[in-house]
C-alpha cells in the first residue's frame, strides 16, 4: 500500500475533535429557545422519530452506532447484494406489469426501455386464451416472462413452456418465473391451492430450465393489506420457508429448492425504510439458507413494485414523485428487478403516457443519475446499516412468532395474520387522520378545481382474502361525498374563513384552514362577507394575541349573520361563541366527516 507523504494539509488540522456531548449541548440550546427543556439523551430522543415495529430513527448516527459487518458484495451474509458485480453491469431489470390484453403495448415497452415482463393471467389479468397473443412478436429468448396467474398457475405455465417450444427457445436461454405462489393466492383470496402441481414446475424447471424459476414469493398482500416493514419481512420469510420444506420434502436439494424463489417486495416514498428492508430480506434469507445446510445458496433474488398503497386517485399527478422515491430507493436498496406502477394505477388501466413515465422512471435513475454505477451506495451509512439491523431483527422476531403458531398457512387460516395486520393498520390509520403523515395532494395541497384523471376500468382483482388498504381512503370518502353534492346542486359545500387583525396575523392560520377543510371538499372562501359567501359555518383565523381581543365579538357577529357553527383555528381554548377547534394534529377525518353531515351532504 503507499502511503502518501504529511504535505501539511490535512483536512481539519489544528482543530479539535468534536465529541457526542458537545453536540448534545448545541441540542439543548436549540430546544431551550423553543421552549422545551431537556439535557444529554433526553434532548437527543426530543428529535427522534418513532417509526413502526417499535423503531426509532434519531436525528444523529456516528460510527459508535455499530451495526454487523454486512460482509462483501455478492457473499454471504449477502446484505450488500447477491452478485458481487450488483447491478452496475446492465442496470436493474426494468419489469413492466400488464393486466390486460392492449394490442401494442407489450412491445411498445420492451422497445422503450423495459427489459422484462411481469403478466397477470387468468382472473382479473389477461385471459388464459389470450397469453399466446399478448407475446405475439416478443423474442422469448431475450425477454425474460415472469407470470402471475393465481390459481391458473399450472394452465399459465404449460401454455408458456409450449411456446418456449414452439419458437425454438432453448431451454438454457429461458428466462422468467412461473409465478407459482400458493400462500400468496390464498392470502389473496381464501382459497387453498394444491401444492402438488407446484413441485412439479419446480423439478421441470431445475431439471431443464435453468434460468427460469417456477415460484414467487410475493409479500404484497401484506403490504396492501396495512402490513408494517418488519411483518412483511416476517410474512415472506414464513413463506419461503414453507416452500421450502414442500420442495426438499418432494426430492429437491436445497440449493435446488432455494434457486426456484424469487422475492417481492412493496418499495415506498420511504426511502431509508425501503432500503433497510431490501438489504435486511437479504441477510434474513442467507440465515434461512445457513441454517438449511446451504449458506452458499441465500442469495435472494428481489423484485421491488412501488407500493400501490400510496398511490392516490386524487391528483394522481403526486404519484410520479412517490414512485421515483420509492424506485430511488429500490435501487439503492440493491433490488434485482423493479417494476413502477404506472401514476395512474389505481383509476384503472393506464394508458400509453402513464406507461413510458413508469419505464422511463427507471431509465433516468439509471442512464442519466447513474444510480447503479455504485455496489451498496448506501453501504457504510451508519444509519442504514443501524436501520437494517433494527429491521432485521423486528422481521426475525415476526417471523418466529409465524413459526411458533404453525407456519404461514396456519397463521392465514387462523385468522391471526389478518388481526396482526390490522392492528398495524389502525395505528397508521391514526397518523393519517390526524395528517402526522401527510398525503400530498389529498390531505395536504388538495386542489378541488382539479379536473379528474379518468381511465377504462381494470379488472377486478382477487379478493376474498386480506383486506386492501390505501392511504387516501378516508378523504377519498369524503372528497366523493363532495363531488356527489356538486353534481347535484352545482356547487360545492362552502365555509367562510373570517380572518381578523393585519395579514401578518392571519396568513398562517388561514392557509392552514383552508388546507385542512378542502381535504374533506369544502370549498373555503375569504373574500367579502359571511351573508353573501354561500356558507353556513365559518372559521376565525388569527394570532392568539387577536383572539384574546375580538375572537367573542367575531363569533358573536357570525352568529348574527346565519352562521350555524363557528371553528376557531389554534388550540383549543375557552373563547365564547366559538363551537369548536381545527388545530395541527386534530382529527381532520372527523372534523371534515361532522362538517359535511351539519352541511347536509350525503
Amino acid at each position: 500500500m503507499t502511503v502518501l507523504p504529511d504535505d501539511g494539509l490535512s483536512l481539519a488540522a489544528g482543530f479539535p475533535d468534536a465529541t457526542h456531548e458537545q453536540w448534545q449541548r448545541l441540542v439543548e440550546g436549540v430546544l431551550r429557545k423553543s421552549g422545551k427543556e431537556a439535557s444529554g439523551a433526553a434532548a437527543e430522543d426530543a428529535l427522534s422519530t418513532t417509526l413502526e415495529d417499535g423503531l426509532r430513527t434519531r436525528p444523529l448516527y456516528t460510527a459508535r452506532d455499530a451495526a454487523p459487518d454486512p460482509g462483501l458484495p455478492g457473499f454471504a451474509p449477502f446484505v450488500r447484494g447477491g452478485r458481487p458485480e450488483g447491478t452496475t453491469v446492465a442496470g436493474w431489470d426494468v419489469r413492466q406489469r400488464h393486466a390486460a390484453l392492449a394490442d401494442g403495448a407489450v412491445l411498445a415497452d420492451l422497445e422503450h426501455g423495459a427489459t422484462s415482463l411481469w403478466l397477470l393471467v387468468g382472473a382479473g389479468g389477461i385471459p388464459l386464451t389470450g397469453l399466446r397473443r399478448a407475446l405475439d412478436g416478443v423474442y422469448l429468448d431475450l425477454a425474460p416472462v415472469v407470470l402471475d396467474a393465481g390459481r391458473d398457475v399450472e394452465a399459465a405455465a404449460a401454455q408458456l413452456l409450449a411456446l418456449y417450444e414452439e419458437r425454438g427457445v432453448a431451454p438454457g436461454t429461458a428466462r422468467g418465473n412461473l409465478g407459482a405462489d400458493p400462500l400468496g393466492h390464498e392470502a389473496r383470496t381464501g382459497d387453498r391451492q394444491d401444492f402438488t402441481p407446484v413441485t412439479a414446475l419446480a423439478a421441470r424447471c431445475a431439471d431443464a430450465y435453468p434460468g427460469l424459476r417456477a415460484l414467487t414469493v410475493d409479500a404484497l398482500p401484506y403490504h396492501e393489506a396495512g402490513g408494517s416493514a418488519a411483518q412483511e419481512l416476517g410474512a415472506s420469510l414464513a413463506t419461503g420457508v414453507a416452500y421450502l420444506r414442500k420442495l426438499t420434502g418432494a426430492g429437491l436439494s436445497v440449493e435446488q429448492a432455494c434457486a426456484q424463489l424469487e422475492f417481492r417486495y412493496a418499495a415506498t416514498a420511504d426511502q431509508f425504510l425501503t432500503v433497510a428492508k431490501l438489504r435486511a430480506a437479504r441477510r434474513l434469507w442467507a440465515r434461512v439458507a445457513e441454517v438449511c445446510g446451504a449458506p452458499d445458496a441465500g442469495a435472494q433474488l428481489q423484485h421491488a413494485v412501488t407500493s400501490p398503497v400510496m398511490a392516490t386517485r386524487r391528483d394522481p399527478w403526486v404519484n410520479m414523485l412517490r414512485a421515483t422515491v420509492a424506485t430511488l430507493a429500490a435501487g439503492v436498496g440493491g433490488a434485482d428487478a423493479v417494476t413502477v406502477l404506472p401514476f395512474d394505477h389505481a383509476l384503472g388501466l393506464p394508458d400509453a403516457f402513464a406507461r413510458r413515465i413508469a419505464r422511463n422512471t427507471s431509465t433516468i435513475l439509471l442512464e442519466e443519475s447513474q444510480l447503479a454505477r455504485v455496489i451498496d451506495p448506501a453501504g457504510g451509512s451508519w444509519y442504514v446499516e443501524r436501520l437494517t439491523d433494527e429491521l432485521a431483527h423486528a422481521g426475525w422476531e415476526f417471523f418466529r412468532s409465524i413459526e411458533r403458531d404453525g407456519g404461514q398457512a396456519a397463521v392465514l387460516r387462523s385468522g391471526r395474520i389478518r388481526a396482526d395486520l390490522a392492528s398495524t393498520w389502525q395505528e397508521r390509520t391514526a397518523r393519517l387522520t390526524t395528517r402526522r403523515e401527510p398525503v400530498t395532494g389529498v390531505s395536504e395541497f388538495p386542489l378541488l378545481a382539479e379536473q379528474p384523471v379518468t381511465r377504462e376500468p381494470a379488472p377486478e382483482p382477487p379478493s376474498g382474502g386480506l383486506p386492501r388498504v390505501r392511504r387516501d381512503e378516508a378523504f377519498e370518502a369524503l372528497r366523493a361525498r363532495s363531488d356527489a353534492h356538486l353534481a347535484a346542486t352545482g356547487a360545492r359545500p362552502r365555509i367562510f374563513l373570517a380572518t381578523l387583525g393585519p395579514a401578518a396575523a392571519h396568513t398562517a392560520r388561514a392557509t392552514f384552514a383552508a388546507n385542512l377543510f378542502q381535504a374533506g371538499g369544502v370549498e373555503p372562501v375569504a373574500e367579502g362577507r359571511f351573508a353573501d359567501s354561500g356558507a353556513t359555518e365559518a372559521v376565525l383565523c388569527s394570532s392568539d394575541t387577536v383572539y384574546a381581543e375580538q375572537a367573542e365579538q367575531a363569533a358573536a357577529e357570525l352568529r348574527a349573520a346565519g352562521a350555524r357553527q363557528v371553528f376557531l383555528a389554534g388550540r383549543p381554548a375557552a373563547y365564547p361563541g366559538v363551537d369548536a377547534y381545527v388545530f395541527t394534529g386534530c382529527d381532520a377525518v372527523a372534523v371534515l366527516s361532522a362538517t359535511l353531515d351539519r352541511m347536509g351532504v350525503s
